[in-house]
């Protein structure tokens, strides 16, 4: 019994000094934690200084891509293929930037948050809204073209923003007398400043000349042609860190996307403040509304490229993406449960066209599709407008039917081949130019400044063709065979003018345009519209009919094509539609053969791109759009309705 006590007491001793110790080390730790925390949020400051958001923009083509890969590649990234920031499928295919993306660059104990911008304009309200997430702009000019109609929307939106620009001379290594054509352009980019208001600090921009193809960027034209150092140097150099607020976490949604495990997730750049994973937030709307309240699930950034990695602290200058807040928008502001006050959202240009989307009715609905509901289009055209803020949807009163307002047909185009490529079915009519009114009651209607450039020999044409749109010109420019025309044009006279155009030019012709203003009503325009060849019955289309509607127009649709009534087949050559029935066949007899039929030579059909469609069809037409094909018909199959 003794010795059973003498171990029983030494057990309970040892047992109360472990527990002891184990205390004195959990309270050792939460003391070093809290020292850390401590010590963290004091060098939020310090680590706001390290960090550079920066937007590169320039008009289409002009090598902004090409330049964000290889300053990806000087940074030691590993980088596979050319394009990288292209990873839509459309954007591959194109050859264009639709969607604004970011990066992050480590350079020299600075890490560089680059946002890549689409530089067509009817993508511009992915450089508007992307803009309030950077300190600092690279403008990227082609020295062979100089700035053009899309280098001065950025350059307003940036000029407007109070943003400092950094100007980047490409292609440098294709132009001929480099110092004075580099001048030249210096000083039109200059004016260019000048007239869009630009304060004395942003008219003392800093000029690099670069070769984004050949990897490498100079602060001068008698530097050294190596790599693209000068300009990450200049760019740590002239933009100046982020703009922290003292207070509690803000931040403003700037971006959008669906995650396979979290499901929306919103990406922004922290204002101030900061944040940890489990912690509660809210969203507010653009108004000051309350949107949701929810736990902060994971905070993910970009770090060494592309790659997303988890955070576990954000700080105040940082671009990052949270997961938690489903129900959160673009232009909301998430933040912490004590704000009440959302930050500023930046104004963002109205649409300019409209179309009314709608359920498939032709008789071959539901034969190619997944999505043929009115509902499946009401929910897909919601979760669009939810992440690009230039769309504006709103549903007919008396059918089925949404109408869809952008800036222009090459979005809705885009907007249309993801739906199509996404397994919907869609009816959709002729673009529609919107129409506002002023004090006076008087019709207004949105006027572009169109930019045309051409070999000299078709200038006449052009202008000719443009004049018929009520196009005004105000600048006519020559130089070394190549004419420039800078005209004023209602932007309902822009709906299928570039097919028109290149066919005019021979395909040489360059095309661009801005939204200028809105001016009074310029009245009805001539109808240039050739008649259709419009189908009168239903079946297969045979070798034998079109072999005889040949003659009468241009042919869409090849043997073998399945046709319905009201459908439109061709074009036809005299003015007015004609009735035809491309399913007739050859009677059989005893005297003639069906070999007879291998014997007819068809030419080729013209096959009508959607972009193409969206400028081609009356107001009397739709669009049918499957996953397999596009199909022109009129709005009323019947033709008695007609």
């Amino acid at each position: 019994t003794r010795k059973w006590n003498v171990c029983r007491n030494m057990f309970l001793w040892r047992s109360r000094t472990a527990i002891g110790f184990v205390g004195v080390v959990a309270t050792e730790f939460r003391t070093q934690q809290l020292s850390n925390i401590h010590k963290l949020s004091y060098s939020n400051r310090w680590l706001s200084q390290a960090i550079r958001n920066v937007a590169i923009v320039a008009h289409v083509d002009h090598g902004k891509t090409t330049l964000v890969d290889t300053l990806l590649k000087a940074s030691g990234t590993v980088v596979e293929g050319e394009r990288v920031m292209d990873s839509n499928q459309l954007e591959k295919e194109r050859g264009i930037t639709i969607l604004a993306k970011t990066i992050s660059i480590p350079w020299r104990e600075t890490q560089i948050n680059i946002v890549d911008t689409p530089g067509h304009v009817d993508f511009g309200g992915e450089v508007e809204r992307t803009l309030s997430m950077v300190d600092g702009v690279v403008l990227v000019v082609d020295v062979n073209e100089g700035p053009m109609a899309q280098t001065k929307f950025v350059v307003s939106k940036a000029i407007k923003a109070g943003l400092r620009p950094i100007v980047c001379l490409n292609k440098i290594d294709r132009c001929e007398n480099l110092e004075s054509r580099s001048d030249t352009v210096v000083s039109q980019i200059f004016e260019l400043f000048h007239s869009m208001g630009a304060n004395d600090d942003q008219l003392d921009f800093t000029v690099l000349y670069a070769s984004a193809r050949n990897g490498w960027a100079i602060a001068s034209l008698g530097d050294e042609r190596k790599n693209m150092y000068p300009l990450l140097d200049a760019i740590v150099k002239h933009v100046p860190p982020p703009r922290v607020e003292e207070g509690p976490f803000k931040m403003l949604v700037s971006m959008m996307e669906h995650d396979p495990h979290f499901g929306t997730v919103v990406t922004g750049r922290i204002h101030s403040g900061s944040i940890t994973p489990n912690i509660r937030l809210k969203s507010l709307s653009r108004e000051g509304n309350f949107v949701e309240e929810g736990r902060l699930l994971r905070i993910m950034a970009r770090r060494s490229g592309m790659a997303q990695v988890i955070l576990n602290e954000a700080v105040a200058g940082d671009i990052v993406t949270l997961a938690g807040l489903p129900n959160s928008r673009v232009t909301c502001t998430v933040c912490d449960p004590s704000v009440s006050t959302p930050l500023p959202a930046a104004a963002i240009d109205p649409p300019t066209i409209s179309m009314t989307f709608s359920p498939n009715t032709s008789p071959l609905s539901g034969t190619e599709g997944t999505f043929v509901t009115s509902s499946h289009i009401q929910n897909r055209l919601y979760r669009e407008m939810a992440t690009n803020v230039s769309i504006i949807v709103r549903p007919s009163t008396t059918d089925e039917s949404f109408e869809v307002c952008g800036r222009g047909p090459l979005q809705m185009g885009i907007l249309l081949e993801n739906m199509r490529r996404e397994g919907y079915e869609i009816g959709v009519s002729p673009p529609r130019v919107i129409l506002t009114t002023d004090e006076k009651g008087r019709s207004l209607e949105p006027i572009e400044e169109l930019t045309l450039e051409m070999d000299d020999q078709y200038s006449g044409i052009v202008i000719e063709m443009i004049a018929t749109r009520k196009g005004e010109l105000k600048e006519y420019i020559q130089n070394n065979g190549r004419t420039t025309l800078i005209y004023h044009i209602p932007a309902r006279g822009l709906i299928g003018i570039q097919h028109i155009y290149l066919m005019a030019t021979h395909g040489t012709g360059l095309i661009h345009h801005l939204y200028h203003s809105h001016e009074p009503y310029k009245g009805e325009l001539p109808c240039e519209s050739k008649g259709r060849l419009v189908s009168t019955a239903g079946g297969t289309a045979t070798a034998y009919a079109l072999f005889q509607l040949e003659p009468r127009g241009i042919l869409f649709i090849d043997e073998g094509t399945q046709v319905y009534e009201g459908m439109i087949v061709g074009e036809n050559s005299k003015a007015g539609d004609l009735p035809v029935n491309p399913t007739k066949s050859k009677k059989l007899t005893n005297v003639r053969s069906v070999q007879a039929e291998e014997k007819l030579r068809i030419s080729p059909p013209k096959i009508m791109t959607l972009e193409e469609s969206i400028g081609y069809i009356n107001d009397d037409e739709l669009i049918e759009i499957t996953p397999k094909n596009i199909r022109l018909r009129k709005k009323y199959l019947d033709g008695k309705r007609r």
